[in-house]
């Protein structure tokens, strides 16, 4: 398995040139990237600021993997509202996010967004499920086509009321029905939401996971909290995981680079 890093980890002022540089040292394989990192809107990324970042990684030693944090910018975006316009308006910008995808060259876009997919206390849940498929399969012919599949990732009710458990995911996934629509895990969202220990549900989703976000309940990297990613590390040995186990974390002190550091240390020692 290859390992990556969050771009956001990186906050006081680095440029890109600067994360990916350190990313390699430390001796990662690729970073994965927030799209609101880069502006507003991908739209406004031309051709020649894609092939930019391509080239910036790839000159640094990394590949951009994919992206992930989709929808926090520009505002107003929701995926299964009741209001078909923002509906719409949210589709079409999701295409624009995976063609941005393949444009970087990265083949995974993991959804997390956890305030645009809440749904509505009244609203009936199977509407809503409704509409999140029918958002999602509108979009996949766009992914085929560039070649980028999309990861729905269960979060916990701390952060969202809609895909809470990875059997919810599972359900969508089914739903939606296409090989460009799969999971992603996330280490801190299953010790909050799950039933069952990571590791057991790491074995049981294993035609469908394509990615994983290590960190810890505690919102630090890998091996800076009390959990022991021993079992998860072993549960994706056994399943023949090739995906990538992403760095993300949401406590950003001290530092990007150290927390980059200590995680890949972590990584090594646990994972590889």
């Amino acid at each position: 398995m290859k390992f990556a890093i969050c771009n956001e980890t990186f906050k006081q002022g680095q440029s890109f040139a600067e994360m990916c540089a350190c990313a390699a040292e430390c001796g990662y394989d690729g970073i994965e990237i927030a799209p609101f990192t880069l502006g507003e809107s991908v739209r406004d990324l031309s051709a020649g600021d894609r092939k930019t970042l391509v080239q910036t990684a790839r000159d640094a030693g990394v590949e951009i993997v994919g992206l992930h944090w989709l929808l926090l910018t520009p505002q107003g975006l929701h995926i299964n509202t009741k209001d078909k316009a923002v509906r719409d308006f949210t589709k079409e910008y999701y295409k624009d996010l995976i063609r941005c995808c393949a444009d970087l060259g990265g083949r995974v876009m993991v959804h997390g967004s956890p305030k645009q997919r809440n749904w509505e206390p009244g609203e009936s849940y199977y509407e809503v499920f409704g509409r999140t498929v029918d958002f999602f399969q509108s979009c996949m012919a766009t992914a085929r086509e560039c070649g980028v599949t999309v990861l729905i990732e269960p979060l916990t009710h701390a952060e969202t009321n809609f895909i809470n458990r990875t059997q919810d995911g599972l359900d969508l996934i089914q739903a939606v029905g296409s090989l460009y629509f799969q999971l992603h895990l996330d280490v801190k969202a299953m010790f909050g939401g799950e039933y069952e220990d990571p590791a057991t549900v790491i074995r049981k989703v294993r035609p469908h996971l394509r990615h994983l976000h290590a960190n810890d309940p505690n919102l630090r990297g890998p091996g800076q909290g009390e959990v022991d990613h021993k079992p998860i590390a072993q549960a994706l040995k056994d399943i023949d995981y090739w995906g990538y186990v992403s760095v993300e974390v949401f406590d950003y002190t001290p530092d990007g680079p150290t927390i980059a550091r200590q995680s890949m240390d972590y990584l090594k020692a646990v994972y590889a």
